[in-house]
């Protein structure tokens, strides 16, 4: 029987050798800084913040304008005044397209789609591309600190379309065109842009979606859009007909002078982002230029280890902050390939491709476990020699999984991080040893603790996830937040002076961590506490159940009822003798008071597009809340699985 907590993966003398975090400590130590370790590098990044953060900048020879002016000023939080590098200037497209110059033949961009397309894109033409959008939004009136508002899939002509935007020091913010016209206008009308760039429709699952209306829907409803701009995705004759100043993407006016960059300072707007929304307007989270530049290339390279002979895919839409993270691999050189479609056999895709990092949400892995793939027996996956992991945790199993049936000489990184600050803050290292079912550190430069209910920090116990020190990518701000309410009041209002993640972890002695969920959804049963993702463990274990959800309808002073919703694998039928296993299961490997009150089979768990579960709205339903209020269904990737939750009598 194999040890539970022997390490899946080690990394080799070589692998130490060559890591990119190695040569980032080589180059400290001849500047005077001494770290040995990991945990001594990772300790040298949370206490010397100033001198680390301004290490990686010279370090990767950001292109911009760093200036003599200290790495902070003002106050100690984005909230009480902070600022990063005052003083400095940059442009995120600026350090994206360096290589153009130098290398401009080589591949910067490779587009694949479910209905077949294949583009292949070189850094010369990116940087060509650039310029001409660039031009055209110009001569559509857009300049420093405007909007562009883009409904586009996860396409070439979204990536230029971002870059022309931050190269003019204007302001990004996209949409994903499976979201509906109302969830759309809930996250631009709130930032007011100027230019609106959309697809005529899209495919997925085989399927052709014409979003032609919903673009008229969209534009109505933003008086701010002077023009907008459609990109025929579907159909090559799609005109703008009836859209404001419309005209086609491929009519864009051309420059007339090469492509060049607005350089403006460290904090300026870069993007606007949106939490996920399932209650009121989504949160607009505006980060900066400089805080994304330093942070994507400290963990692109440092943690994952990627570089100019990489080829990046992580599988996203535009409308989730992993579509900015995946771009931000042109910030280290590397290939970055955009796939448009339903996730179908990745692992067949990253074959083809030669993908050496290949990025999925958990449940991707959890399912590929269930149907009982083993890509590394059926393709060519030899280039590959790193797997991301993220959206929700993966439980032990799926590692055991991947080391099983896809390779063992490949480092699997589970990440956790978020929207909040376009991250990951616990993740990976290929210099530290992988556990099942563990996350192998803290980020570089991430002050991650886990905190008690009175703010003393816990090791080896399971706590609130906390930031105690600030990062660059922490939010300059919310759009249209002047007075900082909303951003302290989300982060800041349980420890003053403290990032509340609103996740909890468990940091163990060897600075490993596992995250058990979130916070604000923790099952509390007679005074224990414990994460869903041990629950999900449990019951996801049983080869009839292919998804599930666990919701504690517990409040203040009312312990309420555990109900388990299971959906069940083709086949599967929720009998009693079934239900019975999964309670013994449960009393067995967790505690008899995290036995469900009840199990009842729904046709679907409700998910996020982004594959997050919709526990805190379900269990807002149960307790009396309107489905529409609960949750906005346009930002989920299964809305009618509301449909299956009334309210508790």
């Amino acid at each position: 029987m194999s040890d539970a907590t022997a390490p899946l993966w080690e990394p080799t003398d070589a692998v130490v050798a060559n890591a990119r975090a190695t040569h980032f400590q080589h180059w400290l130590w001849d500047r005077g800084i001494l770290t040995e370790s990991y945990d001594e590098l990772w300790r040298w990044s949370t206490t010397e913040i100033d001198a680390f953060w301004d290490a990686v900048w010279q370090y990767f020879g950001v292109v911009g304008h760093r200036g003599d002016g200290p790495v902070r000023a003002g106050g100690r939080t984005p909230v009480d005044g902070l600022r990063w590098f005052p003083g400095a200037t940059l442009n995120y497209a600026a350090t994206a397209l360096r290589r153009a110059r130098e290398h401009p033949d080589e591949t910067a961009v490779v587009f694949r789609s479910e209905a077949g397309g294949h583009r292949v894109i070189t850094w010369g033409e990116l940087a060509l591309h650039v310029a001409e959008v660039r031009a055209g939004l110009a001569a559509l009136g857009v300049g420093e600190g405007d909007r562009v508002a883009a409904y586009l899939p996860n396409i070439p002509e979204a990536l230029v379309c971002f870059l022309a935007t931050a190269s003019l020091g204007a302001v990004w913010t996209s949409c994903s065109p499976d979201f509906g016209s109302a969830s759309v206008i809930d996250r631009f009308a709130q930032t007011e842009p100027t230019v609106l760039i959309a697809v005529d429709g899209y495919a997925y699952n085989g399927r052709r979606f014409d979003r032609r209306e919903t673009v008229r829907e969209i534009e109505a409803a933003l008086p701010t859009v002077a023009a907008t701009v459609l990109v025929p995705y579907l159909d090559p004759a799609s005109a703008p007909d009836g859209l404001r100043a419309g005209v086609r993407y491929a009519d864009l006016p051309k420059p007339g002078r090469p492509l060049e960059f607005a350089h403006v300072p460290f904090d300026h707007p870069l993007w606007v982002v949106y939490s996920s929304g399932t209650t009121g307007l989504p949160k607009p989270i505006v980060h900066g230029h400089g805080g994304i530049v330093l942070e994507h290339l400290k963990a692109l390279s440092f943690h994952q280890d990627l570089g100019p002979e990489d080829v990046f895919l992580w599988y996203t839409t535009t409308g989730w902050m992993m579509w900015n993270y995946l771009v931000g691999g042109l910030l280290v050189g590397a290939t970055v390939v955009l796939y448009d479609g339903a996730p179908g056999d990745l692992w067949a895709l990253a074959a083809e491709e030669g993908v050496t990092y290949l990025g999925v949400g958990a449940p991707y892995l959890t399912a590929c476990r269930k149907q009982g793939r083993r890509p590394g027996a059926e393709l060519d996956l030899s280039r590959l020699r790193g797997i991301g992991s993220t959206g929700s945790p993966l439980p032990p199993e799926g590692f055991a999984w991947v080391y099983e049936n896809v390779g063992n000489d490949l480092l699997l990184g589970s990440f956790s991080g978020g929207t909040d600050i376009c991250t990951g803050i616990v993740g990976p290292s290929p210099l530290l040893p992988l556990e099942p079912g563990a996350i192998q550190c803290r980020g570089l430069g991430a002050k991650v603790e886990a905190f008690d209910d009175a703010g003393r920090p816990l090791t080896g116990e399971v706590g609130e996830l906390v930031l105690t020190e600030p990062m660059p990518s922490m939010p300059v701000s919310f759009w249209n937040d002047p007075d900082g309410v909303r951003y302290r009041e989300s982060y800041f209002d349980v420890y003053p002076g403290v990032w509340r993640h609103g996740d909890w972890i468990e940091i163990r002695a060897d600075g490993s961590c596992v995250i058990y969920g979130r916070s604000d959804s923790t099952l509390n049963r007679g005074g224990v506490r414990m994460g869903t993702a041990d629950f999900y463990r449990v019951v996801e274990g049983f080869d009839e159940i292919a998804d599930s959800l666990v919701i504690d309808t517990g409040r203040l002073g009312d312990e309420g009822r555990l109900l388990l919703y299971v959906q069940l694998a083709e086949g599967a039928e929720l009998t009693d003798e079934l239900a019975a296993r999964l309670r013994a299961e449960l009393r067995g490997a967790l505690s008899p008071r995290h036995v469900p009150d009840e199990v009842v089979a729904v046709p679907s768990v409700p998910r996020t597009l982004s594959g997050k579960k919709l526990e805190v709205p379900v269990r807002k339903i149960l307790l009396g809340t309107p489905p529409e209020q609960a949750a906005n269904r346009d930002s989920l990737a299964n809305p009618e699985s509301l449909d299956h939750f009334v309210p508790l009598t």
